[in-house]
């Protein structure tokens, strides 16, 4: 486990040169990350990762040579081989077939984020931070295009929820706190809590720890949830 106390040593895997130094000299401005190495190919990649054994990675999902699934390939071998590095995947656009893909084998130690995040340094260093504590940080609009992947079926659990609670569970699953969700609906704490609470009963989920509750949630809402906060269906990027 890195020392989170102080700036993370980084490698950066990114084809594009003013992308790759950009986002090097955004990390490296911040005094929250030090890039000991920045490469344009997968099999770079992997060498920096032995010589330098950071603790976290960036990497575009696709790379040279074949510019298909380098980026998510390499993860899974980091991770195989190195489980104390995180790795964050960077894609130009919401692909729900990367998610399946990256996170296949597990989410721990892992994100999936969209490149224009790396101009909201911020969220960034979250991502990179979380994935080199082991956790994992999936991108609010991958999110959305994994709920509009997935049919609703006539006596899925979802059905039995309320549009509210929807809205509710869709923020979940983005990761907010009940507070952070209570802001986003304008609505109190408390309120919050009670269609929680409701939803958790709902998916039988009420007799469960609470963060294993939040977790089962999530992954039923991502199975199966075709809709968005407002009921409409999520159009796929």
């Amino acid at each position: 486990m890195p020392d989170l106390s102080g700036p993370l040593r980084v490698v950066i895997a990114e084809d594009h040169y003013l992308v790759r130094e950009g986002t090097r000299r955004l990390l490296e401005d911040t005094g929250q990350a030090d890039v000991v190495a920045a490469v344009g190919t997968a099999v770079e990649l992997l060498d920096a990762v032995e010589r330098f054994r950071p603790d976290v990675v960036i990497a575009d999902i696709r790379m040279p040579p074949g510019h298909h699934t380098e980026g998510i390939t390499a993860a899974h071998a980091i991770r195989a081989g190195h489980p104390g590095i995180g790795v964050v995947v960077l894609s130009q656009h919401a692909n729900e077939n990367y998610a399946f893909d990256l996170f296949r084998c597990g989410t721990d130690g892992l994100a999936y984020l969209l490149k224009e995040r790396i101009g909201e340094v911020d969220e960034l260093l979250r991502a990179l931070r979380e994935v080199a504590a082991g956790r994992s940080v999936v991108d609010p609009r991958i999110v959305e295009v994994l709920m509009g992947s997935h049919a609703r079926a006539a006596d899925a659990p979802l059905s039995r929820l309320t549009r509210r609670e929807l809205d509710v569970l869709r923020h979940m699953a983005e990761g907010k706190t009940n507070r952070a969700i209570a802001e986003s609906l304008r609505l109190s704490e408390s309120t919050i809590e009670k269609h929680v609470n409701s939803t958790f009963a709902k998916l039988g989920l009420a007799e469960i720890p609470q963060l294993h509750r939040r977790v089962s949630a999530v992954l039923a809402y991502l199975r199966h949830a075709p809709h968005g906060p407002n009921g409409s269906q999520v159009p796929h990027n």
